[in-house]
């Protein structure tokens, strides 16, 4: 139960910064870019067996790592932009419920079964994306209000099923903590490509601000990831049961401190959202 309760706090903590982030006026892409950064050495250092380079680039899934590493910064941008500009609910919700798209990709591709209980799930989990996003009483615009939650939960859910794939067909389990450090690692060469194109056209100013805020959210992202992994390790926690706590404790602590410390309005829209979302988190996750 303690690497639970790590997982969801540095879960929170992800989106905390990204928040805090904001309203300091500090650059977010910067911060993210380092935060992978100071990831990606906590991976390398989690990896118990010698490390080459020959042996990186002949590995069945060092393609996957970059494609899954692109990803990566790219929905961490899109998570930062959607806590900042619709609330931490909404991000929070969007990039939780994802979790449906590689349940429906699992059935396709992988033939795993499916019961009237999963087809609710997937139907309420649209439905709370959809009702969580909407901050508007009346008239609901796409751009300013669903554009991005929607573009986090359908990239989280295929980013997951990519990950999925990969683990079903190149990666074996010792090669885990490699292959994170791996997509950590080409994240963070990504971003720093980016960042010097945009020095180069004077796009971009340094913002130092940015090095305290990405170690924390290093700390933050890598911390996640451990502390999922040892939870799912324990003999005394089942995945199903993990899932549904982690993803609904989540959903709830994110949105009780996007409205008691950032003063975040929702709507009886949005509470509609959020409790359509835990529904459908425990549907699909015991269907």
């Amino acid at each position: 139960m303690i690497y639970l309760i790590l997982s969801v706090t540095a879960s929170i903590c992800i989106f905390v910064v990204f928040k805090l982030l904001k309203k300091l006026k500090v650059n977010t892409f910067q911060t993210i870019v380092i935060n992978y950064g100071i990831a990606f050495g906590f991976g390398i250092l989690s990896v118990q067996k010698p490390i080459t380079i020959h042996s990186i680039l002949n590995s069945d899934w060092f393609l996957g790592s970059i494609i899954v590493g692109a990803l990566f910064i790219g929905l961490f941008t899109m998570m930062a932009w959607t806590a900042q500009k619709n609330g931490l609910s909404v991000a929070s919700v969007a990039s939780k419920m994802s979790v449906i798209i590689p349940i429906i990709f699992g059935v396709i591709l992988f033939h795993e079964s499916i019961a009237y209980q999963k087809i609710i799930g997937i139907v309420l989990a649209f439905m709370a994306v959809y009702l969580v996003s909407a901050k508007s009483k009346t008239t609901i615009n796409f751009k300013k209000n669903l554009m991005l939650p929607l573009a986090l939960f359908l990239g989280s859910g295929l980013s997951d099923t990519y990950i999925n794939y990969l683990q079903q067909t190149s990666i074996s389990d010792e090669d885990i903590p490699l292959f994170s450090a791996c997509v950590f690692g080409f994240a963070g060469i990504i971003g720093m490509l980016i960042i010097s194109v945009k020095r180069m056209h004077n796009q971009l100013q340094w913002d130092p601000r940015s090095i305290p805020g990405g170690v924390i959210l290093g700390l933050a992202n890598y911390a996640s990831l451990y502390y999922i992994i040892k939870a799912l390790q324990s003999p005394n926690m089942e995945s199903s049961t993990f899932f549904t706590l982690n993803n609904v404790a989540i959903v709830m602590i994110s949105t009780l401190i996007g409205l008691w410390f950032f003063k975040e309005h929702l709507t009886k829209r949005n509470w509609t959202g959020i409790g359509l979302a835990l529904i459908a988190i425990y549907l699909v996750t015991f269907a």
